[in-house]
């Protein structure tokens, strides 16, 4: 952390000094350079005096400052290809520094993250990554199915396993005659008031039925829909087997104990499930 503050600090003073337009600048960075010089010849060195690498830029940059005719007379302890080296290295510092302080991309996922992934799979044989990524969409955490399937890889889960059963689409195309289901949408009203509709769809035939309207979806206006929904449905209600729902307080228990009168199964979707 000191050395980039120092190199930070150098490649600041010695850029004013390349941009100041006065005259006396160039003497400025030449005063500066044989201080340093001398300093260097007074530390206690066993022969011939040692530059460190603070010592090599600042006279690099310094010496950049001064224009190419002043330089002839200037007494130097290297040689001036030697001086061009380190300014070369000065630079190659200064943009690796740089492309540092600028690098960008997608953050690493955090461990608990991680070690959330490998016990869903773990703990769930048969699910895919697609599945765990859905699963994580419900709890709230933000990854990418890419993201999961990379962790089950690295952790050697299959990430898409195989499975003897029928997949999701297939249940859901055998099972289509026997699916319902419902939730609320919003109208806003001409009187600036806003009603709420409960409404049913059947996965079939994706016919959409309205139970009803209320100012007020109250957890017993809801009940009575679901008693009006059986009575609707007439001999159809044998072939109902599930109801899926989202998790709102309009849908009490007592909702789910109508349906399950009639031999409706609820199934209710994940958090934050988009409707």
């Amino acid at each position: 952390m000191c050395l980039q503050f120092a190199f930070l600090l150098l490649t600041r003073v010695t850029a004013w000094l390349r941009l100041s337009q006065r005259e006396e600048a160039w003497k400025t960075a030449e005063i500066l350079i044989l201080r340093h010089q001398l300093a260097v010849l007074q530390r206690r060195q066993p022969r011939r005096p040692h530059l460190t690498w603070a010592d090599r830029a600042l006279l690099a940059a310094l010496l950049s400052v001064i224009p190419k005719a002043k330089r002839q007379g200037l007494r130097l302890l290297v040689t001036p290809d030697t001086v061009l080296r380190w300014h070369r290295d000065i630079v190659r510092r200064r943009w690796a520094a740089s492309a540092k302080r600028g690098r960008s991309g997608r953050p690493a996922t955090r461990r608990n993250i991680k070690a959330l992934v490998v016990r869903l799979a773990k703990e769930n044989p048969e699910w895919g990554y697609r599945r765990i990524h859905g699963e994580l969409a419900g709890l709230g955490v933000n990854v990418a199915a890419s993201t999961v399937w990379e962790i089950l890889n690295a952790n050697g889960i299959d990430p898409a396993p195989r499975r003897t059963g029928p997949t999701w689409s297939q249940f859901l195309h055998s099972q289509a005659e026997a699916i319902l289901a419902c939730d609320f949408f919003s109208v806003d009203l001409l009187d600036g008031t806003r009603a709420y509709v409960l409404t049913v769809i059947g996965h079939a035939t994706r016919r959409i039925r309205i139970l009803g309207v209320t100012r007020y979806p109250t957890g017993e206006w809801t009940t009575q829909q679901a008693r009006n929904l059986i009575m609707d449905l007439g001999e159809q209600a044998e072939r109902m087997k599930f109801m899926i729902r989202d998790r709102g307080s309009n849908f009490t228990p007592a909702f789910d104990a109508v349906l399950a009168d009639a031999g409706i199964r609820t199934v209710l979707c994940n958090v934050r499930t988009p409707a």
